[in-house]
């Protein structure tokens, strides 16, 4: 008996464990990623299509420069951090990528997101921190790609994402205007950034006293020149050719007073630019790993947000498909080259990789040609750097940010469906009214909320057999038997769907009349634990009543779940009858008579009309 025991015993657990790893096969297949997708570009390479990415790295590469810069300014980091990671991610992600227009490196949101964690913890040192960082946002990073976390993306609407990128370039045009004003602007009372677009505009606002008229004539400049190049010589780089004549006018115009910021603080020598290697032996290296695991998850997940957002728009953009795992696990490798390299954290440029795809690129190996050109720059125009207006740079990225508004796609997303429309405003507002590392949190969450509402609404419809003998939807009070009702189960029961499936249960048997319940489960799928408890709670307190609930229809994979989970029991064995996909109503008509059986009747005349061509 007890050697029998422990046999049967084995031999579930043995079932349940491999049940279980195929159930982890089916969720996180094999990984498929490409050890080195570039190869295939390399084939065919030809002169025409460098010289096509060489003019696109030319333009990327000096904004990823000066970019590169500036969010380390918004980050807290030296000067040389933006610029290495500017220059590191941009060569290192192509490698591994699968898009052709991505192009990597710091980015806004999460540079907002490391200046708004280290300002919550003054003590700690960001630049000791910094490597350890990275290093734990790769290892992430690296894992979620062979772990295929990335198609996950897939659950996050298209109309959120819309939503997330238009207010991210609201904001990153915003940020953009205290340099095109030359305003100085007024610190706020408790000393903080403000990193939302109302705090932003609130201290422009106070600030519009100290307007340098000489930066906005100076942005009027650039804004001239990049509009008649790119009317009338389209095929040249209006960005760089708008961003040198902006700095050559400033420099001639020097002497009778023409002065607008320039970035003169930009200054560098090349010795700053040497790698600085993170030391993980030390004693501080696991509290570290503590410390900083919670902004490292954050990061991954604003990083590989924004990655997908940006490779799937501009691969709609260009008619191609984009792997979203083989760009996460790009990511992932460029985060890690930069924790060894004075990096910071690297994402998706919406605007570089927007510029990179309005300059013509034709392959990853303009991204790679881009940041040569921003490490050459930095290591050779140092000085030159301090000649560039700020107003020149900021009215340029205002119009990469503009480029990124698609005004057709917004009018679809208000007008598809009202759920869409709130969809897209809840997020818009999410990415103006809190930081955009929280709001693409709360655009994540409202996608969610909104597939779980779609998808947790089954439909329970009331059958009785017909004078055909077939089972048909029944007239409200015109049950044969008015003890027993059948209820047809359409749809998914899993957790979002459990209490919407027991109130539209209890919702029937308020019937005084009624005895019996006969679950048609044929359609029903994805049984989990949630609706196994309340399926249970509902036939205890049916049973309660003096009632009785028989399961009919059941497949071979909603009953694995009964069974695994005890539920079998509960029924009863003698009340569960499994489907027949050669008939399907076979199963309806033996739970028909075994409700019969229970109610002591035998008087009523079970037929089932088979057509085998509509099996």
């Amino acid at each position: 008996m007890l050697s029998g025991g422990h046999g049967s015993w084995f031999e579930r657990v043995s079932a349940a464990f491999r049940q279980g790893r195929k159930d982890l096969r089916d969720l996180f297949p094999e990984p498929g990623l490409d050890t080195f997708p570039l190869a295939k570009t390399l084939r065919g390479y030809g002169r025409r299509t460098f010289l096509a990415d060489l003019r696109a790295a030319g333009t990327v590469g000096l904004l990823a420069l000066l970019q590169g810069m500036a969010y380390a300014v918004v980050a807290g980091l030296p000067l040389h951090y933006g610029i290495t990671c500017s220059a590191v991610a941009s060569i290192v992600g192509p490698l591994l990528a699968s898009s052709r227009y991505s192009i990597l490196g710091p980015t806004n949101a999460t540079a907002f997101m490391v200046f708004s964690y280290f300002a919550a913890f003054p003590n700690l040192n960001r630049m000791e921190l910094m490597p350890m960082l990275l290093f734990l946002t790769s290892a992430l990073l690296i894992v979620g790609a062979y772990l295929r976390v990335a198609d996950l993306a897939q659950y996050i609407s298209r109309t959120v994402v819309v939503a997330y990128i238009t207010g991210a370039a609201l904001l990153i045009a915003v940020n953009q205007l205290p340099s095109v004003l030359g305003v100085t602007l007024v610190e706020a009372a408790d000393g903080h950034r403000a990193v939302t677009l109302p705090g932003l505009l609130y201290r422009i606002v106070l600030s519009l006293g100290s307007i340098r008229w000489t930066s906005a004539l100076c942005a009027a400049a650039t804004l001239g020149i990049y509009f008649v190049v790119k009317k009338w010589r389209p095929h040249w780089p209006a960005f760089a050719l708008a961003l040198i004549g902006a700095t050559l006018l400033t420099t001639a115009l020097a002497p009778v007073g023409f002065d607008p910021p320039t970035f003169s603080e930009g200054r560098f020598t090349w010795r700053e630019l040497l790698p600085v290697f993170p030391d993980f032996a030390s004693a501080r290296a696991l509290p570290n790993i503590s410390r900083l695991f919670g902004i490292a998850v954050a990061l991954a997940f604003l990083c590989t947000m924004e990655n997908s957002m940006m490779g799937r728009a501009l691969a709609g953009r260009s008619g191609r498909r984009v792997d979203g795992n083989q760009d996460m696990l790009s990511l992932g490798v460029a985060n890690l080259a930069c924790a060894y390299l004075s990096g910071m954290p690297a994402s998706n440029s919406p605007t570089r990789s927007t510029l990179n795809f309005e300059c013509h690129a034709r392959t990853p190996i303009a991204s790679i040609l881009s940041g040569v050109v921003c490490l050459i720059g930095a290591l050779t125009l140092g000085d030159a750097v301090a000649y560039v207006p700020k107003a020149a740079l900021g009215v340029l990225v205002i119009t990469i940010a503009a480029s990124l508004i698609n005004r057709r796609n917004i009018r679809i997303c208000m007008a598809a469906t009202r759920s869409d429309a709130m969809a897209f405003l809840i997020t818009l507002i999410a990415t103006m009214m809190v930081p955009l590392h929280v709001a693409i949190f709360t655009g994540v969450g409202v996608s969610i909320i909104l597939y779980l509402r779609k998808a947790s609404r089954p439909s329970l419809i009331e059958y009785a057999f017909n004078q055909e003998g077939q089972l048909a939807e029944a007239q409200k009070g015109a049950r044969a038997h008015p003890s027993i009702s059948i209820v047809h189960v359409e749809g998914d029961l899993f957790f979002g769907a459990a209490e919407l499936f027991r109130t539209q249960i209890q919702r029937t048997c308020a019937d005084p009349n009624l005895r019996i319940i006969i679950l048609r489960l044929k359609n029903a799928r994805h049984l989990d634990a949630t609706s196994v408890m309340a399926l249970e709670e509902l036939i205890r307190v049916l049973r309660l009543e003096g009632r009785d609930l028989i399961v009919s229809g059941a497949m071979k994979d909603v009953y694995r779940v009964l069974r695994d989970s005890g539920l079998v029991e509960v029924i009863g064995k003698n009340n569960i009858f499994l489907g027949s996909a050669s008939n399907p109503n076979l199963s309806t008509r033996n739970a028909l008579r075994r409700a019969q059986e229970i109610l002591g009747r035998t008087d009523a005349d079970v037929r089932i009309y088979f057509d085998p061509a509509q099996s």
